[in-house]
Formats: structure tokens, C-alpha cells, sequence
């Protein structure tokens, strides 16, 4: 009897395999959790990954692409510093979508449900195997509606100038008391278009008639003369997620305060839509402490003037500090634009050790994210904060605005140069470096 199992088993092995290699039992759960929050419908990839027969017609492609890690893009060196939020698959998942490609591409069994876009223009799906959300896998992540949902007040019309739009809009909140946020998501209305978006937090309830106002119009100063509440709530770039705060942790939106965001479009040959929305998940214990955030930028420079001449290939450093309090960094967020080639951000102590931030080889300025660190990171009293960024305009950069290459310095358009970082933190507490940031 035991010969005749054995023999059983063995005959059914090339089934077992088959059936362990099929989309909606082995690889539809590697693309929802890794493809899905850029291809997919209005998504900012260039084709959807949302169903089997996207996937099938393009199965060669997508093990090529994931097997030499070309996809899903995380530009971080993961040697110099380990994040929450890395992106990448693992061996046995790249080899899963290899062989399933390389074989029949078999379907399976498991699809009981739908996929549908919702009203605010994000895709959700569901099967017997759970949901997922714009790629958030939600049986490991069971946030689904927000506490707080704003969305622009009026869709807004972008124009067909083919020029780069500065943009502020105006956001009430009706707050009747102090909101507490521990998870916060972008969702831009239109992808194809919108570069970035910066959220800030206005208590002074004098800037309604900032409502799709001009980057470059005279009255914006007058507004600029008030003082946020919040100077950096939050910020989206092309390749950015969800920000989440540990327990106890959170970002607070003071009662009857509102939102300011200031977006930035990307030239339009035809006149387009937007009406993004922010989501914001309340904190669901006790907050003890407040995010706060430290904004580094061209003023900070300490090789001045930030002027990047033609046919040249020059590093800018900033260097922060002595920081007054010790902190524990929970992510960072570098920005550059086209002329850059690599970022680097790092603490040296007091003791003179090196606290690893974030190092970029190669920048890509259509792929820029808020690194959330692994654990909350100790930076001590007294340490040095480090960045350094060099920018490539020659001829030799194929993606440099000018042919031939001009001088460029500081501005917002494209075509100009920045270098920013943005580092959320909390005043340190023993024990802080132990605490996990993965959900």
C-alpha cells in the first residue's frame, strides 16, 4: 500500500509543479505587491499589469526586466543603509515569474472577484486571496477607508502651453480638533502630468484666495508673508507611497487648519485634468510624540554659489549642524532634477563614526521616494549632518535639458537645478533604534 502512495505521488509531481507555478496561485501575488501601484489603468507605467492577460502578453519581458532587477526601480544603495520600504524581489520570486514565463504561462484557479476604479481614480481588486489597492497588499495592510479624504475643491484645467505649471490650491479640512496621523497617501488625479505635489499646513485662515494661483504671480507674496503651521506635512514624487509613523508616533493637523499644496505640472500639449486627492489614517493609539521635519536646501550650500556651468561635472556639499538634541530619523526624501548624477547623505558623530542616510549612484529624477528607514535611526547630540550631490552638464548627459549645455542655477522648472532634503525625525528616547518600522 505504501509502495502504491509512493508511486502515486511521484506521478503526480509535474502536476503539483505546474499548479504551483500558475498566475493566480504564484505570481499574481508578486505583481500586486510589487507592479501594480505604477501599471496599472491612468497609473504612471506605460502599459497595465493589472489582469492575467496583461501579464501573459508581456511574460518574456516582465521576467527579463525583474530578473536583472531593472524592475521594480528603488534607486538606493541597500549596502549603505536598509529602509522599511525597499522594493525589490527576492531570488525565489524573480525565479517564479522566470519559469512561469518560460513554460505554458498557466493561468489556474482562484479569481473570484473584480477589479473596478473607484471615484477617486485609484484601482481596487479583489480575490479569494485578499485585496490589493494601487499595490498594497491588504491582508497585510487593512487600511482601506481614510479617516480624512480631501480632494481638490474644483478639478483644475492645465493648460495646453506646453510649459511647466507652478500651482497652489487650497484644501479646507473642517477639523473640529487636532487630528493625529500616522499614515499619509497621495493620489495624484493625473499621473501622466503632475511631477510633485508639497502639502503644508496653514492655522492662519487667510489663504482661501490662494485657490489655483501662479508660482510667478505678484499678489503669491503676500501669501508667502504668512507663516505656515507646517512648512512640510508631506511630499509625493513619481515613485513615492505611503508614509507610515511607528506606534505612539504621528504627524498632528491642528484643529480648523487647512492645506495648502503646492503642485507642480509637467508640460501639456493638450489641455488635461486634475483633482488629486490626500489621505490621511489617524493614529489608533495614544500619540506621545510628534513627527517633526528637517528641510536642508541651496542655502545651505557651503561651496557656494550653487551655479552649475556648462560642460562642467561639480559635487555641492551642504553639512548641517552640530544638531542641538539628539534625534531618531524615521525616513528621508533627497531631491535633484535633471542634471543630477548622485546623492549621498550621511551623520558623522561627535565620536566621529558615520550614521549611513541614503546613497544614490544614479540618480533618476522620474523615480524619486521618501526612504523610510528599518528602525527608527539615532543620530546623536552634536553629529554633523553630511550631503553631498553632483550634477552632470555636459553633452555627455543624455538626459541634460540643453544641447548645447547652458549655465544652470537654483529654480523650480525642470530645466533648472535643486538639491534638497527633507528628514522627518523625533527627538530621541533610549531604546528608539529598536523600534521597527515595517508593517
Amino acid at each position: 500500500m505504501q509502495r502504491i502512495f509512493v508511486f502515486l505521488f511521484l506521478l503526480n509531481l509535474p502536476v503539483l509543479a505546474q499548479t504551483e507555478r500558475t498566475y493566480y496561485e504564484r505570481i499574481q501575488p508578486i505583481i500586486a505587491k510589487n507592479c501594480v501601484v505604477c501599471h496599472q489603468p491612468g497609473g504612471i507605467g506605460p502599459f497595465s499589469l493589472l489582469s492575467y492577460q496583461d501579464v501573459a502578453k508581456r511574460a518574456q519581458f516582465v521576467a527579463k526586466v525583474t530578473t536583472t532587477r531593472y524592475m521594480p526601480p528603488f534607486p538606493a544603495d541597500r549596502s549603505f543603509q536598509h529602509y522599511a520600504n525597499e522594493r525589490g524581489l527576492t531570488e525565489a520570486e524573480m525565479e517564479q515569474i522566470r519559469q512561469w514565463a518560460a513554460e505554458k504561462q498557466e493561468k489556474g484557479k482562484g479569481w473570484k472577484g473584480k477589479v473596478e476604479k473607484e471615484k477617486d481614480g485609484a484601482v481596487r481588486a479583489e480575490s479569494e486571496k485578499g485585496q490589493f489597492s494601487g499595490g498594497r497588499n491588504e491582508e497585510k495592510n487593512s487600511l482601506v477607508t481614510p479617516d480624512l479624504s480631501l480632494k481638490m475643491q474644483q478639478p483644475f484645467q492645465i493648460p495646453n502651453t506646453s510649459t511647466e505649471e507652478f500651482r497652489y490650491f487650497y484644501l479646507p479640512t473642517n477639523l473640529q480638533k487636532d487630528m493625529f496621523v500616522e499614515t499619509i497617501e497621495f493620489l495624484p488625479g493625473n499621473r501622466k502630468v503632475l511631477h510633485h505635489s508639497r502639502v503644508m499646513v496653514d492655522t492662519s485662515g487667510k489663504m482661501a484666495d490662494i485657490e489655483g494661483i501662479r508660482a510667478d504671480d505678484e499678489t503669491l507674496q503676500t501669501f508667502q508673508k504668512i507663516p505656515m503651521a507646517d512648512q512640510f506635512l508631506y511630499g509625493w514624487v513619481p515613485g513615492n507611497d505611503q508614509i507610515h509613523f511607528p506606534k505612539g508616533i504621528a504627524k498632528r493637523i491642528p484643529a480648523k487648519a487647512n492645506l495648502v499644496l503646492n503642485l507642480h505640472y509637467s508640460p501639456s500639449a493638450k489641455p488635461q485634468t486634475d483633482q488629486s486627492v490626500i489621505n490621511f489614517y489617524a493614529a489608533k493609539t495614544p500619540v506621545e510624540r510628534e513627527v517633526q521635519s528637517l528641510t536642508l536646501y541651496e542655502a545651505h550650500i557651503s561651496n557656494p554659489p550653487f551655479l552649475i556651468k556648462a560642460n562642467t561635472r561639480p559635487t555641492f556639499y551642504i553639512n548641517h549642524g552640530p544638531i542641538q538634541e539628539a534625534i531618531s530619523a524615521i525616513s528621508i526624501l533627497p531631491h535633484l532634477h535633471w542634471l543630477g548624477k548622485s546623492f549621498k547623505a550621511f551623520a558623522i558623530t561627535p565620536d566621529g563614526d558615520l550614521v549611513p542616510l541614503v546613497k544614490i549612484d544614479n540618480w533618476d529624477f522620474n523615480w524619486q521616494m521618501t526612504y523610510q528607514f528599518e528602525k527608527l535611526l539615532y543620530v546623536p547630540k552634536g553629529s554633523v549632518i553630511i550631503a553631498e550631490a553632483t550634477y552632470d552638464n555636459t553633452i555627455e548627459n543624455p538626459l541634460n535639458p540643453f544641447t548645447p549645455p547652458r549655465d544652470v542655477s537654483y529654480g523650480w522648472n525642470t530645466t533648472s537645478e535643486m538639491m534638497e532634503l527633507v528628514i522627518y525625525y523625533v527627538p530621541y528616547r533610549a531604546g528608539d533604534e529598536h523600534i521597527s518600522q515595517n508593517k
